[in-house]
């Protein structure tokens, strides 16, 4: 019902704008099948990671600006890439990648600001010295 897909994008969106919020929500979906066979296969199963993708790519209702919800989800989305579990690493990773694909398409100037920018600054500032 149109009632119940509102009221779980709402709480969808309302947890990804929390700390930690877009690792939760990764969490939830890629890892729904439980066990490692469970999350082998949602490593490999790049339309899972698409969806979650375009999620995470989505700026929600409840969002003031474009600006402000990329500000709150981009740092988290590289927090993904520091995973330290091999298979949740690869699988968050891929998740983070095709995020930023999607974004880049979308919004390429917010995408260098609050993604390009902070995840090449080590290399920038080694190549300055």
């Amino acid at each position: 019902p149109a009632w119940l897909r509102l009221l779980c994008g709402q709480l969808l969106s309302e947890r990804l704008l929390r700390p930690n919020g877009v690792q939760a929500v990764v969490r939830g979906i890629m890892e729904g099948t439980g066990g490692c066979a469970g999350a082998e296969a949602a490593a490999v199963d790049w339309r899972k990671c698409d969806a979650v993708a375009k999620i995470l790519a989505s700026c929600p209702q409840q969002c003031l600006s474009l600006e402000d919800y990329y500000s709150l989800v981009c740092p988290q989305i590289l927090d993904l890439l520091h995973i330290q579990d091999k298979l949740t690493a690869r699988q968050f990773q891929r998740v983070a990648t095709t995020t930023l694909l999607t974004m880049a398409k979308e919004h390429p100037q917010l995408v260098e600001k609050h993604l390009l920018q902070p995840l090449l600054a080590p290399l920038l500032r080694g190549s300055e010295a």
